[in-house]
């Protein structure tokens, strides 16, 4: 329901996402020390605050989490306790907002838990450009990972892809077969995490707006199974981001069917076939020179073609 960067240097990093990914940020507590990314609709997608103290002692890095919803944090929270998981931040009302929590699963990946009030709905229907589109789960164990997410959550297998020596990419969805997110094992040295994708025009030109303002793309950009872009870097604090554009063919696609082939193709037909009909024309119209002993011979099977028509004729009579 919510994604939150949490950085050594706000400012900055505000300055960074609004030209890579297009956002814009608006304060939301009074003295500044929260404020909130919003899409180009005006939406709200993500916050941003600074690091907290507490998780810098814990060895966190500037980092980006996710949270998911829940219709009870404090149940939830419990259940994550019972499965193998952490409680890392007991749950906490955000006045007029919400109610929260910062967990881990058994795994070692950190993510967050909302409680939305009651007349906030979740979000439905498909991102659009500045949403999140994509979360990607980084594991040690894909397996014992999954089971714990489909227990707490109850969400659902879709496809799967094999990768080879990076093992399988799980994809998974909330139900009816549409893909959210995908699990896969860590790539060498990287620890457990959540990576949430952000939706831009075009992933490549994003990689290069992020290169050319700082940060640093450590994967890509490159083209998925499906033909769209993404693109994994670092920001200048440190964070891990990732984005992510649709197929461009895909984009591309109501605009050539507008161009009507098939009724094209008679048109042409026709063309072809009326160079052939005008050259038959000429060629009948066209005197044949024959010889004296051609046109003789002519004659003469002329005549023979007609006597016996005529003597036919008469017989009838």
């Amino acid at each position: 329901m919510w994604c939150e960067l949490l950085t050594t240097d706000s400012t900055a990093a505000q300055s960074f996402y609004k030209k890579v990914v297009g956002w814009t940020a608006v304060p939301f507590a009074p003295d500044g020390s929260y404020n909130v990314f919003n899409n180009a609709s005006g939406a709200g997608v993500a916050g941003v605050m600074k690091l907290p103290d507490a998780a810098k002692q814990m060895g966190a890095p500037p980092n980006w989490m996710m949270y998911v919803g829940t219709p009870s944090v404090d149940e939830t929270a419990v259940r994550i306790a019972s499965l193998g998981g952490r409680v890392l931040k007991q749950p906490e009302n955000i006045p007029d907002t919400g109610r929260f929590a910062v967990v881990q699963d058994p795994f070692g990946a950190i993510f967050g838990i909302f409680q939305p009030p009651p007349n906030r709905p979740g979000r439905v229907g498909q991102p659009g450009v500045g949403d999140f589109s994509w979360f990607e789960l980084y594991t040690p164990n894909p397996e014992g990972a999954w089971k714990f997410y489909q227990t707490l959550f109850g969400w659902e297998k879709t496809s799967a892809m094999d990768m080879g020596e990076m093992g399988v990419y799980q994809m998974f969805g909330r139900g009816g077969g549409v893909p959210n997110g995908g699990i896969m094992k860590p790539p060498p040295g990287a620890p457990a995490a959540w990576m949430p994708y952000a939706l831009v025009k075009d992933a490549k030109a994003a990689a290069a707006t992020a290169t050319a303002n700082g940060g640093k793309i450590i994967n890509g950009p490159m083209e998925v199974p499906g033909g769209d872009w993404i693109a994994q870097g670092m920001d200048p604090q440190g964070a891990m981001f990732s984005v992510h554009s649709l197929n461009p063919a895909a984009k591309a696609a109501p605009a050539q069917k507008a161009a009507p082939a098939k009724k094209a193709a008679p048109a042409k037909k026709k063309a072809k076939k009326a160079p052939k009909k005008a050259a038959a024309k000429k060629a009948k119209a066209r005197p044949v020179k024959r010889s004296k002993p051609a046109k003789k011979k002519a004659a003469k099977q002329k005549a023979a073609k007609k006597a016996p028509k005529k003597r036919t004729s008469k017989r009838k009579k």
